[in-house]
């Protein structure tokens, strides 16, 4: 046997390794999570706030947490949407001929992605001071979305990279300009992995508990207006996990089972539509 295909076994076998061994440990936190979860889990934890006595294992549910972290996590998405794809489509269109400045700015951008979210949380609490805002809603939604940016700019662009630049050169040849190439021909075409980006930071943005531990702060009440704090599902895991009580850190889990399940089902959307999306295309062409 020669050295090529030494080689070739060796990073084969360890292909196989590495992708028994991610499956492994997933299916051991997901059973982890069912295991203690299921239990504690029941219909007053979905559709009830926390009551008196909550957080000493009496009666309520994290209905704030699940309520505040769609206020928190849609609000980012979108405000990162109206940033994120102009961006990408500037930077595919107008930038193509610029590709050493484009890979410095996708360097940038690779950077900012791999930025711990407390660095995003610590930043957004300084924005917070120095604007004069209290932990609220808002200053939560300005921290992901500042967060999520950066990796909803660098999936669109990974996106819009895909598409051939003949698309690009026939639509000018037919008179649209740079603004129409963009929204009209690159956006619509590229719109199933658009879509596959912005779920992908928008599960960043529902999951993440560091980004706004300093900004949107907590309560057991659903806020009425974006300067009131609000709950988020991976502060109430974080808070009753670092309860002394057994019940509490139980239903802890039960809260990670209603949010990995949220997360879950933004995925299956997004390919949902994704595929709807290139059947009506096909359909389209024939």
């Amino acid at each position: 046997m020669n050295r090529k295909s030494l080689e070739e076994q060796f990073f084969r076998r360890l292909t196989q390794l590495t992708t028994v061994l991610l499956f492994v440990v997933l299916t051991w936190i997901i059973a982890t999570i069912l295991y203690r979860g299921i239990p504690a889990m029941s219909w007053d934890m979905i559709t009830k706030v926390p009551q008196g006595g909550f957080y000493f294992g009496k009666e309520g549910g994290v209905l704030n947490a699940i309520i505040g972290s769609f206020y928190l996590a849609g609000g980012a998405t979108l405000c990162a949407i109206f940033v994120s794809l102009p961006v990408a489509l500037f930077m595919n269109i107008h930038l193509v001929k610029y590709q050493s400045f484009l890979t410095r700015i996708r360097l940038l951008l690779d950077i900012l992605w791999g930025v711990p979210a407390i660095v995003y949380g610590a930043f957004g609490f300084t924005l917070m001071l120095y604007f004069g805002l209290r932990a609220s809603l808002l200053a939560g939604i300005i921290t992901v979305a500042i967060m999520i940016c950066p990796i909803m700019i660098r999936a669109m662009d990974e996106v819009l990279r895909t598409i051939p630049r003949g698309l690009m050169e026939a639509s000018y040849s037919l008179g649209s300009t740079r603004t129409e190439t963009a929204f009209k021909i690159y956006a619509r075409k590229a719109l199933p992995g658009l879509t596959t980006a912005v779920l992908l930071a928008l599960g960043k943005g529902i999951g993440d508990a560091a980004a706004v531990l300093f900004t949107a702060g907590f309560t057991d009440y659903i806020p009425e207006n974006l300067l009131q704090p609000t709950a988020t599902l991976p502060l109430s895991i974080f808070f009753q996990l670092s309860s002394p009580i057994e019940a509490v850190r139980e239903r802890a889990y039960a809260a990670a089972i209603i949010l990995t399940v949220i997360i879950l089902l933004f995925s299956l959307t997004g390919r949902g539509i994704s595929t709807l999306y290139k059947k009506y295309s096909a359909n389209g062409n024939d």
